[in-house]
């Protein structure tokens, strides 16, 4: 029988974390068996996973808030599962990881993606506490070199239980860009979540709007999206902002858009930025996380602080330079080619998976 691999998220709704899963997930086949818990029964993300996988949603006994009873329970869960693998994700699924931390009774892989808007710009102390508890004797992944840093610094892991592995995406599937519309769009990707500040690009576009001829197109959904659509009617910019709502796959999107913008208050290593990048878009962004240093020499002009006017700057330079964009857009294309590829990622999460030493 295939070794079983046991995932927790707080949620499995479409996200980076979830999305990376189900590449490596599809790619190596029935290679493995999964077991996959949405600690918020929210499982949106498996429309990704190819049917043939062998993939089970096991019901687990979760009662939010009870910090005590969970790690109990989720013990008992890991005895009656017997994974070869326990792989958490994140903060939400830190009582997974205390349950196993103790007495193992499963090989453990926590891979951290970043945090929510409670974290943006300082560690809670409690939070710090309980990684340095519960990771302390896991493999801990972390795809960017500003979460390495804070795991290394701040949470004080063991240097040798770390492993930095950047995201990676399969540039195969972004067509070259078309070309330029007659009206340009700003395009982005993302969940509408409070983190992603979605409101701040709002902004910006409307100050866009005021001088420049343009279109805002936003492809995702979420529980922010009734309050930006408001804010869209509030800001005059309704007419020209288009909320596209969830895509199953959203590469074919990035050929509607003329330059992508990012506007979160916090990321680490966003993979739309990475897409965006494999469909040889430029790119207008706030300074977070790794993504100053993901992107292209040619496109780092065009960071900005995390600010309405300082993005709109941004948006604006990009589209009045057709020019600029091709060449930014080109040199990104080549760096995600070179740099980023899904293929790396992919081996590097297989060894963690079987134990580190197989392929």
């Amino acid at each position: 029988m295939k070794p079983l691999l046991l995932h927790v998220y707080a949620t499995f709704a479409v996200g980076g974390a979830q999305a990376r899963f189900c590449a490596i997930a599809n790619h190596f086949g029935n290679r493995w068996r999964h077991a996959i818990v949405a600690m918020d029964g929210n499982a949106t993300c498996r429309e990704r996973l190819d049917p043939s996988l062998s993939i089970t949603f096991p019901q687990i006994d979760i009662r939010k808030g009870d910090t005590l009873g969970n790690p109990q329970r989720f013990r008992a869960a890991l005895k009656a599962l017997a994974p070869q693998t326990l792989i958490t994700s994140n903060w939400g699924s830190i009582e997974w990881a205390l349950a196993n931390a103790v007495r193992p009774l499963a090989r453990h892989v926590h891979v951290e993606d970043g945090f929510g808007p409670e974290e943006r710009s300082t560690q809670l102390p409690r939070r710090v506490w309980t990684r340095r508890l519960a990771l302390r004797r896991c493999i801990t992944v972390l795809p960017s070199r500003t979460l390495l840093a804070i795991a290394t610094d701040i949470w004080r892991l063991p240097a040798s239980q770390l492993r930095y592995i950047p995201n990676g995406v399969d540039a195969g599937r972004f067509s070259a860009p078309p070309l330029p519309h007659d009206i340009p769009v700003i395009g982005t990707v993302a969940a509408l979540r409070r983190e992603k500040n979605l409101a701040r690009l709002l902004r910006a576009f409307a100050q866009v709007s005021a001088t420049d001829n343009a279109r805002l197109m936003i492809v995702g959904d979420g529980p922010e999206r009734a309050a930006l659509e408001a804010l869209a009617a509030q800001l005059g910019i309704a007419a020209q902002t288009t909320f596209t709502g969830h895509r199953p796959d959203p590469a074919a999107a990035y050929r509607d858009f003329d330059v992508f913008a990012l506007s979160s208050d916090t990321e680490q290593m966003p993979i739309s930025v990475l897409e965006a990048m494999a469909a040889g878009l430029p790119i207008a962004a706030t300074r977070v996380g790794d993504v100053a240093g993901m992107l292209s020499a040619d496109n780092a002009p065009y960071l900005a602080a995390c600010d309405d006017t300082a993005l709109a700057d941004s948006l604006r330079n990009l589209l009045r330079d057709p020019g600029a964009r091709q060449r930014v857009g080109q040199a990104n294309r080549a760096q995600v080619r070179e740099t980023y590829t899904e293929a790396a990622m992919f081996r590097q999460y297989a060894a963690l998976f079987e134990g580190e030493g197989k392929d």
